[in-house]
């Protein structure tokens, strides 16, 4: 298993160039490899950050690798449970957390 960290900033201003450097450091991993991004350290985000996980998440299974997001910031967290993509990008205990976080609420 393979962990990259995210940038601090995941946004539409360098969603293009990051994209292009998260698939390149996919494309260097064997088929069947689990990548997990750690975004622990991201700061600044928006709904294009989003797209970009989604994107790198096809872009692994295109190639064989497994994908997932993990250490959510808890804004970013919320963000991608409020666009319905939480559980594309977590790991199923990741997705325990959440359900049992939103069913508390």
């Amino acid at each position: 298993m393979t962990t990259v960290d995210l940038p601090p900033q995941l946004d539409a201003s360098v969603a293009k160039a990051q994209l292009a450097a998260l698939c390149r450091a996919l494309d260097a991993l064997p088929r069947g490899s689990v990548c997990r991004l750690n975004a622990a350290g991201v700061q600044r985000f928006d709904s294009a950050g989003l797209a970009l996980l989604l994107a790198c998440r096809r872009h692994a299974q295109a190639h064989g690798k497994t994908l997932h997001v993990v250490q959510w910031p808890a804004k970013l967290q919320s963000l991608a449970q409020v666009y319905g993509v939480l559980e594309w990008l977590s790991t199923p205990q990741d997705k325990s957390v959440a359900h049992a976080a939103a069913s508390a609420v």
